[in-house]
């Protein structure tokens, strides 16, 4: 399928007579802009490690190399690419968002009505009361006959709020299983605010089938707050926070191609597509300095941030779950060996 794909890239690439002047246009010269150039060089590469130039490689591409480039030239990219954004996974987190709130409300909703419920009846009981400390004084029967009527209509007012709210909760549990329904193929983490394991096992798994095609490589690290900083810091809501912080971290280092996922009880995740293991170890480096360079403030104690990090490569010969846990299995040996914050843990 590549060499067929590799075929029909070329032949849209020639002309009529069979030359190639798209091709030549990969030619820069000087009166290209710094986009056009840097555009050129990434089709370049793309078709220098013979790769189909689709639009999901080209992006890929474009990120990775983008990395080695001057800042002003980033810096200029960058402000373009924010003008020109569009992702549906953003969309998508956004609808899933809204619906969750949606869910909260109709909870709310019917809380305020089982308490109004609560106090018609606490009402009740109180025209019950006072209606019998007025039996005992014979000149106020007018009193009792008006109260009899009012007893009358509270009770009616119970009967049908009762109903109402016996129907409210009908509504409200078939509301909950639509969101429990929905939240089974969400792609977002609320808590974190990053994509969920579910979405990163499914894109582990769509970039083992594209490295089974293209041969190309990526790699996988797994992050989670040091294990000895959640020891002296023994504060589950300080933790929490930390642990939000290394999430907003991880988006702010990681590639637009990259996924940021959370894997479960404080541990992340990140993809690193067409990325091999040494670059996969510099990015760890990165990351380690940039989270190392944070402190946090509990009280007036100054806290400085640590995380461990698991290192592996994704190839064709293994299973996704064979993947995350060598992953896993690299965080334990970077506790282990201690002199790194992270460790490559390679399969056999």
């Amino acid at each position: 399928m590549a060499g067929v794909m590799k075929t029909r890239a070329k032949k849209s690439l020639e002309g009529s007579n069979g030359k190639s002047p798209a091709i030549k246009s990969l030619d820069i010269d000087s009166s290209s802009s710094d986009i056009e150039i840097y555009a050129k060089e990434v089709l370049n590469a793309l078709i220098a490690d013979n790769l189909p130039p689709t639009p999901n490689n080209f992006s890929l591409y474009f990120d990775r190399l983008l990395e080695d480039k001057s800042e002003n030239l980033r810096k200029q990219i960058h402000s373009i690419l924010e003008l020109e954004e569009n992702n549906d996974d953003e969309s998508t987190i956004l609808l899933e968002q809204n619906l969750k709130q949606g869910f909260t409300s109709i909870k709310s909703i019917l809380t305020v009505t089982a308490n109004l419920y609560k106090n018609m009846s606490l009402m009740t009981k109180i025209l019950e009361k006072r209606k019998k400390e007025l039996e005992s004084t014979p000149e106020v029967k007018a009193t009792l006959n008006v109260i009899d009527i009012l007893e009358g209509d509270v009770s009616k007012l119970n009967s049908i709020l009762k109903t109402q709210s016996s129907q409210m909760k009908t509504i409200y549990d078939d509301t909950a299983k639509i969101v429990k329904s929905v939240e089974n193929e969400t792609i977002f983490d609320n808590k974190f605010g990053v994509y969920n394991k579910r979405y990163l096992l499914t894109k582990i798994e769509q970039e083992i089938g594209l490295i089974k095609e293209f041969n190309h490589k990526s790699s996988l690290i797994m992050i989670e707050l040091s294990r000895e900083l959640k020891k002296s810091v023994n504060n589950d809501k300080a933790i929490l926070l930390m642990t939000r912080t290394i999430a907003r971290l991880l988006l702010k280092t990681s590639r637009r191609s990259d996924i940021v996922a959370h894997y479960g009880n404080g541990v992340f995740a990140m993809l690193l597509k067409h990325t091999d293991i040494e670059s996969a170890k510099k990015a760890s480096e990165r990351l380690c300095d940039l989270v190392s360079n944070s402190n946090f403030f509990l009280a007036d104690r100054e806290i400085q941030l640590k995380i461990s990090i698991g290192v592996t490569n994704i190839d064709s010969e293994h299973s996704v779950e064979e993947i995350v846990v060598s992953a896993m299995d690299g965080i334990q040996k970077a506790y282990e060996q201690k002199s790194m914050n992270y460790a490559v843990s390679l399969r056999s």
